[in-house]
């Protein structure tokens, strides 16, 4: 008998757990709670955003009661030079994003052209107030603080110029941090879309020329802003501009801006489309860099 009545509280405790792990798991599934686009898409850092700026926005198409996350491949190619980013990102009950990229930076002109340089870049982001879009009858946008850590993995193919890493190029640091604050607001009367973001950096060209440099070593703060236009419930269309800090002597650094479309078929795919222009990159090359930017997204 005893025996028997053991066996019954194990049985219950087991299906209590069963029960509890199931709405734990119920819990944690994706749900695509949020509406098309409204995860952004990814910058090319890594975070949720637009191409060049990270917005308020949590990446993912989960809702505060799930998750959700995606993986991207990026492609910007200018008349001189290629990157190539790679990323994944997660939003956490639409209140924490964590993102990791790597890019790859190489050059395709003497005596640049065989330039490859590398950088690891891990984001985290945190939503801090507000809604961009459920707070239609507020004015206050929805707010979150983000944080970049990069890691600049040296500069390969320069070996003939004495530079194996970008402190030969003048820079203070191969390893930075960004800092940033941003506001984002969609006007659905309006069918439009509006962020600024703050950022602090000593990011030269976002970090693959490193950071800091004989012009200055502090950390600068950077505004960055974009506007999109929904065409459709599934095209978006935008401008972004993002300025640079201007460390290096031997870097000219222009700020950057991109024209971009991007297009939601359904809450797994994206595909974003952009001219880009993205100034000097070094005085080996002082052409003003612009060209095409092209990035697929996939993710729940």
């Amino acid at each position: 008998m005893r025996d028997t009545i053991q066996l019954r509280q194990c049985l219950f405790v087991l299906s209590m757990m069963g029960a509890a792990g199931g709405a734990h798991a119920q819990v944690l599934r994706p749900d695509l709670g949020k509406l098309l686009a409204t995860g952004g898409v990814s910058q090319v850092e890594g975070a949720g955003g637009g191409g060049l700026v990270p917005w308020a926005l949590i990446s993912g198409y989960g809702s505060r009661d799930s998750w959700g996350g995606n993986v991207h491949l990026t492609r910007a190619r200018t008349q001189d030079f290629a990157l190539d980013t790679r990323g994944v990102a997660v939003g956490i009950a639409d209140r924490v994003e964590l993102s990791f990229a790597r890019q790859d930076f190489k050059g395709s002109l003497a005596p640049l052209d065989r330039l490859h340089i590398r950088q690891d870049i891990v984001g985290v982001k945190l939503k801090l107030v507000g809604d961009a879009v459920y707070d239609q009858d507020r004015a206050l946008p929805q707010l979150a603080v983000g944080a970049m850590f990069k890691h600049n993995k040296g500069v390969g193919g320069l070996g003939a110029l004495n530079v194996g890493s970008v402190m030969d190029l003048g820079a203070k640091d191969a390893r930075g941090i960004d800092v940033y604050l941003a506001a984002t607001k969609v006007l659905l009367a309006h069918s439009l879309l509006l962020n600024g973001t703050i950022r602090a950096s000593k990011a030269n060209q976002m970090g693959l020329l490193g950071f800091g440099g004989d012009r200055g070593d502090g950390y600068k703060a950077l505004l960055e802003v974009s506007a999109a236009y929904m065409i459709s419930r599934k095209l978006v269309a935008g401008v972004e501009y993002r300025m640079k800090p201007r460390n290096l002597g031997i870097d000219n650094e222009k700020d950057a801006y991109d024209a971009f479309v991007a297009w939601f078929p359904n809450k797994h795919v994206s595909l974003t489309a952009a001219y880009a222009g993205l100034g000097d990159i070094t005085v080996l090359n002082p052409k003003r860099q612009r060209g095409l930017y092209l990035s697929l997204q996939t993710g729940f």
